[in-house]
């Protein structure tokens, strides 16, 4: 969303983002696109050399070589260089003290609502992984929160504080002053930092999408500075054109199936309430294949109160979670009869979609769920690959 805001402003944008759902590529964007495969092989060939030098050092001294995520951090960067842009969005790929992304100064540092993930790497406690990524608010810069819960929140602020930079927070400095339902997606009217924006239409669902666009206005406002008020109809527009390949994504009609690429407990509530806020579903038949890593107790508690029945499969990953396993969990937490069990996802959702023609009802929706590897293998078996 900040992208397209800037984008739409008239600035030209770089863009990084992880992972990607189909290829490599979409990672890093110009202006709104994927660097074309030829310019992604063109960007590794020349910094290889480097990668190479930084990789011998590090290892004649007993460290790793750079990592995946690293390269492509670095890649990013130089494609950013290269084009150059007036304006590059970063968003870390996980944590922020100690990622990849923090060897920038950033104008704005933005931090959504923080929740317990990648544990094994951020820590076991709210507070560990919100001190963690306080490490992305630099001196000088303008720290844009959304809505937080007490203990992160203050984390943030003692951190915001320590390195004398500026603070907006969400429901203080501004926020979503309201929101209705609209067809695609919803109409909102968002107070910022430095105006009131009106009439904007977002084609996404969710009041966790509206919260995101209040953030994100916010953060573009901070970026530009000052007490100048956005134009309007670009911010309409940019909005107006937003995309989120795999978030709440409808990807077929009768039955209705939708791909979300939810994976921990925060994502599937917000998910659950998106459905039951935005769709009329009479019924709702769940596919979800779930890293094995994650919470995945926690993840099937929250849907349990949508789905009425959930089919549970394996997309094919390694580290995904065999869908007998799987289905042991989804048995604690649904019962037995409302369990299926298909062995790979492409069977999971003929199964799913046949059960909902069979039920014989216009409001049965199709939700394949669980993990950003399920949300793109459901994409590309529904023929959105490239869209």
């Amino acid at each position: 969303m900040i992208e397209s805001l800037l984008r739409a402003l008239g600035l030209r944008t770089g863009l990084i983002t992880s992972p990607h759902l189909h290829q490599v590529s979409e990672r890093i964007r110009l202006n709104g696109d994927p660097i074309p495969a030829a310019k992604f092989v063109e960007i590794y060939d020349e910094l290889e050399p480097y990668l190479a030098i930084v990789d011998s050092e590090s290892l004649a001294n007993g460290g790793p070589a750079m990592s995946y995520f690293e390269v492509l951090t670095g890649m990013a960067f130089a494609a950013f260089a290269d084009a150059p842009v007036d304006v590059a969005v970063v968003e870390v790929g996980m944590g922020g003290t100690w990622d990849a992304t923090n060897v920038v100064s950033p104008l704005v540092s933005v931090v959504m609502p923080i929740g317990l993930d990648h544990a094994e790497y951020l820590g076991d406690t709210v507070e560990l992984v919100a001190t963690e990524k306080s490490g992305i608010i630099k001196a000088g810069a303008i720290a844009v929160l959304s809505y937080q819960d007490p203990i992160p929140a203050e984390i943030l602020l003692k951190r915001a504080v320590l390195v004398d930079a500026a603070v907006a927070r969400q429901g203080v400095e501004f926020s979503v002053r309201d929101r209705a339902m609209a067809i695609g997606g919803q109409a909102l009217n968002l107070d910022g930092l430095n105006g009131n924006y009106d009439e904007i239409l977002l084609p996404l669902f969710g009041a966790h999408q509206a919260a995101n666009a209040s953030v994100a206005l916010a953060a573009v406002e901070a970026f530009f500075g000052g007490t100048v008020t956005l134009d309007i109809d670009a911010v309409r527009e940019g909005f107006g054109s937003v995309t989120s390949p795999g978030r709440m994504e409808i990807v077929r009609r009768s039955p209705t199936v939708i791909v979300d690429a939810a994976h921990n407990p925060h994502g599937a509530i917000s998910l659950a309430t998106a459905l039951e806020e935005s769709f009329t579903f009479e019924q709702i038949i769940g596919v979800v294949s779930v890293m094995a890593d994650k919470d995945v107790l926690g993840l099937l508690q929250a849907l349990e109160p949508v789905f009425n029945e959930i089919v549970v499969t394996w997309n094919g990953a390694a580290r995904a979670m065999k869908s007998s396993e799987l289905a042991e969990i989804a048995i604690q937490v649904f019962g037995d009869d409302r369990v299926r069990v298909e062995a790979n996802l492409a069977s999971a959702i003929d199964k799913a979609i046949a059960m909902a023609d069979e039920a014989g009802l216009n409001g049965v929706g199709v939700v394949v769920t669980g993990s950003v590897v399920t949300a793109a293998s459901g994409r590309a078996l529904m023929g959105r690959v490239g869209t």
